[in-house]
């Protein structure tokens, strides 16, 4: 089976990002093993960060406990000995062997497994510039320094994200611009020039701008390219997220990929392969 990392066409390589490190869509979130294999394999991999209470992150999405992990309470409020701890579920909330990662212990992880050179580890920062102390920058930096490299940082919050960028060096950064009701607001106004504008002036070093699929589609059948600003300003664009593979996706994903999207994140990207294969 060919390992799902991209699709050639019409001479432009489109990257299938694994988000919240999964392959295929049965697979539990943020496992250590399934991280591993993909920076192996050089993929593109996406996985959150959550402030916690001893000014770390740590490798979970949501801000509370229950859901993701045999825990309860507030991530904010659980020390990183407590975490450590904890047991991640799978998608049907039965605890797996695997247990709650911090930021370094992945970062760890990867400086005793070296990636390939291609593999790529988005940090999607899921909060904003009031939960950074300076302590938890420092950990930040720490934390990512030896690994640096095959990292990228993103989040909603610019300034957030510039903070923790300068703070460790060789590190990319990317933006997302796409909060609240984005989508809604943009086929009010037709505005996509100034939303992207917007977006580049948010964050003038951010490498990759990650946008919902859903407004690049609708940008599209407004008649603006909303890719052709953005790879004419020397950056990349993401299409989120694709999370099951039907007849519409499909046909949602080859409209992406006519437009040239640099990546797409889907929670399936050996089915999405396989499917687009057949």
């Amino acid at each position: 089976m060919t390992d799902p990392l991209y699709i050639e066409r019409n001479g432009h390589r489109t990257w299938l990002k694994w988000h919240r490190a999964r392959r295929r869509v049965s697979d539990p979130v943020f496992t250590g093993p399934r991280i591993l294999e993909a920076m192996r394999l050089g993929a593109s991999v996406e996985v959150d960060l959550v402030v916690h209470a001893d000014h770390g992150f740590a490798i979970l999405h949501n801000a509370t406990l229950e859901a993701e992990t045999t825990g309860a309470g507030r991530v904010r409020e659980t020390g990183a000995a407590m975490l450590r701890g904890l047991h991640l579920r799978d998608n049907q909330g039965t605890p797996l062997p695997d247990r709650v990662m911090l930021l370094e212990d992945l970062c760890q992880l990867l400086q005793r497994n070296p990636p390939h050179p291609d593999g790529l580890l988005q940090l999607d920062f899921k909060e904003d510039f009031s939960a950074l102390h300076p302590q938890t920058v420092a950990n930040f930096a720490a934390g990512v320094a030896p690994v640096a490299g095959s990292l990228i940082l993103s989040g909603g919050d610019a300034a957030a994200i510039e903070v923790l960028a300068q703070a460790a060096p060789g590190l990319r950064t990317g933006y997302d611009p796409c909060y609240g009701e984005s989508l809604a607001r943009l086929r009010a106004t037709g505005d996509y020039r100034s939303f992207i504008a917007d977006a580049f002036a948010a964050a003038p070093k951010a490498e990759m701008i990650y946008l919902a699929y859903e407004i690049v589609l609708s940008a599209r059948a407004a008649g603006f390219d909303i890719i052709a600003p953005i790879h004419a300003a020397g950056r990349r664009i993401d299409a989120w997220t694709i999370r099951q593979i039907t007849p519409e996706t499909l046909t949602q994903v080859d409209k992406l990929l006519e437009l040239k999207v640099d990546q797409i994140t889907t929670d399936d990207p050996e089915g999405l392969l396989a499917a687009l294969a057949r």
